[in-house]
């Protein structure tokens, strides 16, 4: 009967000393500090913004002059040309997701107007423009931190401080200049490569359409109409700061 008892309670310890230690290693885990931490999701944020310096590059064929009383001075004998500019310019970007965006470029430039062909060398005047260009974007996001973007959109051009260059040039000189302001369409391609989360550089081709009419007067006497082919390129690089 002492053997049978001893038995027994061998046996009961045998059960119990595993079940003690299951419940004192839940006791340890219950206690135990959790490392597991869960990613960070950054916050979308729409705005980018860049900084660049822009070239406006002018492509004048085409224009035409229309001189009155004077069809020799006239298209397609005469033409213009436009000087080339380089300005800064800053552009602002919204992101609506992570590939569509809406891109407006603001900077101002200032250029020179002289004759060609039959009015080569006549001095015709100088002009401002503020040409701010809104369009609408398509970013490919598969490159890592090379982000090319495809656009599409709109200009308007503002002339202003529009002055005559009253020089004369075999007895010829404009005395009055007036460009009418003009919209165009306008498409772009470039790139961004972004060097952390924030920082990029940025580099970007513009092609606008741009043809607004104008006046102008000679000898203050002879009127001269016409439509100035502008059709810039705006080729532009710098830096880019993604919010």
């Amino acid at each position: 009967m002492r053997t049978k008892t001893i038995l027994t309670t061998a046996s009961l310890l045998a059960l119990t000393c595993p079940l003690a230690s299951i419940s004192v290693q839940a006791a340890d885990l219950a206690r135990a500090p959790i490392y597991y931490k869960a990613p960070q999701i950054e916050p979308f944020n729409p705005w980018m913004i860049r900084l660049r310096v822009l070239g406006v590059l002018p492509d004048t064929a085409g224009s035409s002059v229309n001189v009155a009383g004077a069809p020799l001075l006239s298209s397609p004998a005469s033409g213009l040309s436009i000087s080339d500019q380089a300005v800064p310019e800053l552009d602002i970007t919204y992101f609506f997701t992570n590939n569509v965006a809406a891109e407006l470029i603001l900077g101002v430039t200032r250029h020179h107007i002289s004759g060609t062909g039959t009015l080569n060398g006549l001095d015709i005047g100088k002009a401002w423009l503020l040409p701010p260009t809104l369009t609408l974007q398509y970013h490919f996001t598969d490159f890592g931190p090379f982000k090319p973007y495809i656009g599409a959109g709109i200009n308007y051009t503002v002339f202003f401080k529009q002055s005559a260059a009253n020089t004369s040039l075999a007895g010829l000189a404009v005395t009055d200049l007036h460009i009418g302001n003009q919209f165009g369409a306008a498409v772009q391609f470039g790139f961004d490569y972004m060097l952390d989360r924030h920082w990029g550089l940025n580099f970007d081709v513009k092609k606008l359409w741009l043809r607004p009419d104008y006046t102008a007067t000679v000898n203050n006497a002879i009127a001269v109409t016409g439509r100035a082919n502008i059709d810039p390129w705006l080729v532009s690089g710098g830096v880019t700061y993604k919010f």
